[in-house]
């Protein structure tokens, strides 16, 4: 991609902005001294905008602008499913998980799981989820913004990706959460902004120059098979190279995506996933904190515009590309005119940046607290809790960078991600919803479904491997159930656990906004799923 001049000056601008705010919201005033509160929840100071706009903007990443562009490119609009579904999921999460996280006063994920279970799930847990920031989501996120710079800009991948990782590091690793959430809330509007330039663009040349509108009517008659949300065995066939296709139906099995296993990847990405409910633990009050899961409901609803129709136009194009995550560059290198690649890129990195300082501050906030305070140097004061935060964000920052290029023979990255994640999740959500909802499980019976999740996943994933990856989450999720009960009866012998959650009506009342936004998006969700069926 040739840039202008007019191109670098909006990307430069947005860079400087972006490191700008985010150092400005964290300086302090002389003599201050900052806590860990302060740096890892942002003193609970998040409005309801602020969180929204964080939570999109940490979850939107290449991941998506590249790799669900891919998935778009491969198997269609199903793949928004992911999208689509998460937003009824985030009002789940909003009216029975988050008030009973906010009245515990947790700092993490693996903190609730202490104060409900006891500190060997909290410090098993806390493992793994470290682990996978670093190895899976960080990795994951640098490879596919490194792919982006070397299809777009011809920068070599080694060197794109260590230039996301600073990018990203100079001003999250100082400011902590604060910086993170108040400069996500510029980069959504960059990304959605510039991703809707692409689109439109996109679209546009699908038309022939005759218009959005009508390039989406042609995609539609074009491509009929990519616009079925509810794919069926042998509908479509997704060409791997080397004369080998794979059935859609693997990645997204019929009804499964609205009744089945996608509510295990949903409820533990969005409901028990640490640099996801971060933000909402660093709200204000709950009212903030489920406003702005809503709002961030409402985004979630319209991105599939953004990352998904993308793709299918580059099918519809006939993109000469190798293989599906290179959809996404494809557009930009050939269709976004002068003046608008650097404000289009700009969407890109800030997708990029703001997914790594969330996942960096994450999985710092669960080393320091979750592992080096109780574990190792429980009488730690809080300038020191603050400063190991920053050393375990540049460690982590350097061991991703290292491992990011060894991605490069993922076809569709999306797939991957789900997958690998999903060989933990559903023990995750077992543990998360019978720890709310269920007087009577037991530590023990935790730590087991804690232990087996990963093992079980790989070995139904070998017997069954004719089997998509969601319906295997499913009954993963169902053994891990039942096994849960079991143990659980036996150990209790009929009681309730000591640390049981005390739960009551008046804990998960919301506000008539709350319950006027939620009926906004299972209205939408309907007439979207009615629509496209």
């Amino acid at each position: 991609m040739n840039f202008s001049i007019l191109d670098i000056a909006v990307f430069v601008a947005y860079c400087a902005l972006v490191i700008g705010v985010g150092l400005w919201v964290s300086r302090r005033k002389e003599g201050e001294s900052e806590t860990s509160e302060d740096y890892f929840l942002a003193n609970k100071s998040l409005t309801w905008w602020a969180i929204g706009s964080s939570l999109v903007a940490s979850n939107i990443s290449a991941e998506q602008f590249i790799g669900m562009s891919g998935s778009g490119y491969a198997l269609g609009l199903a793949i928004a499913s992911y999208e689509w579904m998460a937003a009824l999921t985030l009002l789940v999460v909003a009216k029975f998980f988050l008030p009973i996280f906010l009245e515990k006063g947790i700092y993490t994920m693996p903190h609730f799981l202490e104060v409900r279970y006891d500190k060997r799930v909290r410090t098993s847990m806390a493992i793994f989820w470290f682990l996978l920031y670093v190895f899976v989501n960080l990795t994951s996120v640098l490879y596919l913004g490194s792919l982006a710079l070397n299809k777009i800009m011809g920068v070599d991948l080694f060197y794109a990706v260590i230039g996301l990782a600073i990018f990203s590091g100079v001003y999250s690793i100082y400011g902590g959460l604060k910086a993170v959430a108040w400069t996500d809330v510029i980069q959504v509007v960059f990304l959605i902004g510039g991703g809707l330039v692409t689109t439109y663009l996109a679209l546009d040349a699908v038309s022939a120059g005759e218009g959005m509108w009508e390039g989406l009517r042609l995609l539609v008659e074009k491509a009929p098979e990519r616009f079925s949300m509810i794919i069926e065995k042998g509908e479509i066939l997704i060409d791997e190279g080397n004369g080998k296709y794979k059935d859609a139906y693997m990645d997204l099995p019929s009804i499964s995506v609205l009744l089945g296993g996608m509510w295990i990847a949903n409820l533990s990405y969005w409901g028990c996933n640490q640099y996801i409910t971060q933000r909402a633990l660093a709200a204000k009050n709950i009212d903030e904190a489920q406003k702005g899961l809503a709002f961030a409901g409402y985004l979630k609803m319209i991105l599939p515009l953004i990352v998904v129709i993308p793709g299918i136009a580059a099918f519809v194009l006939k993109a000469d590309i190798s293989k599906a995550d290179e959809a996404y560059p494809w557009l930009l290198n050939n269709f976004v005119g002068t003046g608008l690649k650097g404000l289009s890129f700009a969407a890109l990195i800030a997708a990029v940046v703001s997914s790594l300082s969330s996942m960096v501050n994450s999985a710092s906030t669960i080393f320091t607290m979750d592992l080096y305070k109780p574990l190792l140097f429980p009488e730690s004061s809080e300038k020191q809790l603050v400063k190991i935060g920053r050393m375990v964000s540049i460690i982590v920052l350097v061991v991703s960078t290292i491992i990011a290029p060894s991605l490069t023979s993922l076809n569709q990255a999306f797939q991957f991600i789900q997958e690998f994640t999903g060989l933990i999740s559903p023990g995750i959500v077992v543990l998360f919803l019978f720890g709310l909802f269920w007087k009577k499980s037991t530590a023990n019976a935790a730590l087991l479904v804690a232990v087996l999740s990963i093992p079980l996943s790989f070995l139904l994933k070998f017997l069954l491997p004719e089997m998509p990856f969601i319906d295997r989450m499913g009954l993963v999720f169902l053994i891990l159930s039942v096994l849960l009960i079991v143990v659980s009866l036996i150990e209790s012998k009929g009681k309730d656990h000591p640390r049981a959650i005390d739960l009551s009506f008046k804990l998960f009342h919301t506000t008539w906004v709350f319950n006027g936004l939620a009926f906004g998006i299972m209205l939408l969700l309907v007439l979207l799923y009615g629509w496209f069926w």
